[in-house]
């Protein structure tokens, strides 16, 4: 038993090492050698928070802000898709803002360190846009079907803003750099809030947990088989090197 356990807590251990190193410092060291110029999307995106969170704070405002970002299930498609990327930065007025803001900016910061800016966007875009759109398909097959339909009114919600960007990018992270704690903590809080609190949100935060899961695994995938197709290719150049042994 004694035995077991203490395999138990080296391979803990090693775990958390590596997801620290993984996770933390490499892009720690990222941000040392580029500078804070590397940190472009998560200033934008919690400037941008900051900045349609004050304006709601005003009817006037708040009207305004629900024009240009906030998505509904009942909107027409082509609405919706028009609004989306405005809406990773609308904050959802009913939670505390600044706690929202500390997640933002660190899961974009460290996506941003590790993925670059291209990739970071593209993830975060797609945790947003999966939950959108998979709110729409339960919208329409209606309630029932063992749970995944809504009824319509949910159609009237507003989508989660940037929270469904910030799972998925924590996600995403957890799968590329092999971080199984990170990526149970991530997972783990979100079933607990969708059990907790059954509403469209937790729906939308699953997910976007699925569909960046998803991406992750396709991007180890093709890693893999990039590095497959590669060996063979360096073994060739090797074996027809020419010998560079002096002749007798």
């Amino acid at each position: 038993m004694r035995a077991a356990l203490a395999r138990a807590a080296r391979f803990v251990g090693r775990t958390l090492r590596g997801e620290w190193y993984g996770i933390v410092v490499d892009p720690v060291r990222q941000l040392r050698r580029r500078g804070p110029a590397a940190l472009l999307l998560a200033f934008v995106a919690c400037a941008g928070v900051i900045f349609f969170h004050a304006i709601a704070q005003h009817p006037t405002g708040a009207t305004a802000v629900r024009i240009v970002g906030g998505v509904q299930g009942d909107l027409p498609l082509w609405l919706a898709l028009l609004r989306t990327p405005v809406s990773l930065y609308v904050p959802a007025l009913d939670l505390p803002v600044w706690a929202g803001i500390t997640q933002l900016f660190l899961a974009f910061a460290l996506a941003e360190l590790s993925l670059g800016r291209r990739r970071t966007l593209l993830i975060a875009y797609a945790s947003t846009l999966a939950g959108t759109l998979t709110v729409r398909v339960m919208t329409a097959l209606g309630p029932g079907w063992w749970g995944i339909g809504l009824p319509p009114e949910v159609g009237q919600v507003l989508d989660t803003g940037p929270s469904a960007a910030v799972v998925g990018l924590f996600t995403y992270l957890s799968v590329v750099r092999h971080a199984p704690i990170v990526f149970t903590l991530t997972g783990g809080s979100m079933v607990l809030e969708s059990i907790a609190k059954p509403n469209l949100a937790g729906r939308e935060h699953l997910i976007a947990v699925a569909a960046a899961l998803v991406l992750g695994l396709l991007h180890e995938r093709s890693r893999r088989r990039r590095e497959a197709l590669s060996r063979p290719a360096d073994a060739q150049v090797l074996t027809a090197r020419p010998s560079t042994s002096v002749p007798e």
